[in-house]
């Protein structure tokens, strides 16, 4: 087989389901070489035409919870009922060298091996909200390639781990079984974004302390919200044993009949796709700031001073743009 060349080759073997060029699809999409970015950017407009017919689920929870079990055993049911799955699963970044352990096949052995299933980790890089930069890319690549579930697996919970909602349709908060100050230990906003909750590892000597873990999260979640089409429901499985994983299914079925009928989907991925735009605009600004030949002379001394304490980050942040604009900057308030 040979490998396609130009992006509408490269175009027509995804919509052929050819993996290889799956993979290499999404390698050229996340690269950083600007070079490649007409490229990728003419990749994914022959695509375009052929994405959005998926359910596209983000995945969070926090380390240890059994994420990629739990996404494995999900994974496995999915396909059982006649679906393609696709797993986006992002891996945290080395702050200091960038490197990432990038594990997720070798945690998910079986899904990895199905021929109706795809798995991609990806570096989540200085990218914030838990997902790689071209994760909504991606998505779409894989839509193109025929995959009709996608689920996006985040780094883990923490205060911008919620960017993941802006890119799915549901939200999916995975939970350990816990109790008291634990279970205060959640963040309220990924509470809020939540459009099903699930209480993991529900077997053994935590299947009493998980129903418990239920009933607590359902009471939460009656004060925090209220009103419209959805009310989040708290499940409990176990991945490990791959109990009440058809549930999760199910529900997740229900959830999207639901924001049909009420008009809320194609209204979300609208939403979805404006808030896009705004983080691609961000993104490149950033990328272009910092490689300003101005910026970069003048960055390393200021940096210095503001960790020194010689210089305040507002003003030292006004000068830096000032070099990168090139006129004066004055704040808006």
């Amino acid at each position: 087989m040979t490998t396609p060349t130009s992006p509408q080759a490269l175009a027509d073997a995804v919509r052929r389901g050819e993996r290889r060029a799956l993979a290499r699809a999404i390698t050229l999409i996340e690269s950083t070489n600007p070079a490649h970015r007409a490229g990728a950017e003419s990749l994914l407009e022959a695509l375009l035409p052929h994405t959005g017919n998926s359910v596209r689920v983000g995945i969070s929870g926090v380390p240890g919870v059994g994420k990629s079990t739990f996404i494995e055993a999900f994974g496995l049911h999915v396909i059982g009922q006649g679906h393609k799955v696709a797993v986006l699963a992002i891996d945290p970044s080395s702050q200091r060298t960038g490197g990432s352990i990038l594990g997720d096949k070798t945690r998910m052995v079986d899904l990895s091996r199905d021929p109706s299933a795809f798995i991609r980790p990806s570096p989540a890089g200085s990218t914030l909200g838990g997902v790689a930069r071209r994760t909504r890319e991606a998505m779409l690549v894989c839509e193109a390639a025929g995959f009709d579930v996608i689920v996006v697996e985040t780094v883990g919970v923490g205060q911008s781990e919620t960017a993941v909602a802006d890119m799915v349709d549901l939200f999916l908060l995975l939970l350990l079984p816990a109790g008291g100050d634990e279970l205060q230990g959640i963040k309220k906003g990924i509470m809020e974004l939540a459009d099903v909750v699930v209480v993991n590892k529900a077997d053994g000597d935590l299947a009493a302390t998980a129903r418990h873990t239920v009933a607590d999260y359902r009471h939460a979640l009656a004060l925090l919200r209220h009103g419209g089409a959805w009310r989040v429901p708290v499940l409990s499985c176990s991945a490990f044993h791959k109990a009440g994983i058809d549930a999760v299914w199910t529900t997740i079925g229900e959830h999207r009949a639901a924001m049909e009928q009420a008009g809320l989907r194609n209204q979300r991925r609208a939403e979805q796709a404006r808030a896009w735009l705004w983080s691609e605009i961000r993104e490149t600004l950033l990328d272009a700031f910092r490689r300003h030949p101005e910026v970069q002379a003048a960055l390393p001394a200021l940096e210095s001073s503001v960790t020194a304490g010689t210089h305040i980050p507002t003003a030292a942040a006004r000068t830096l743009l000032q070099r990168f604009l090139g006129r004066p900057v004055t704040n808006s308030g």
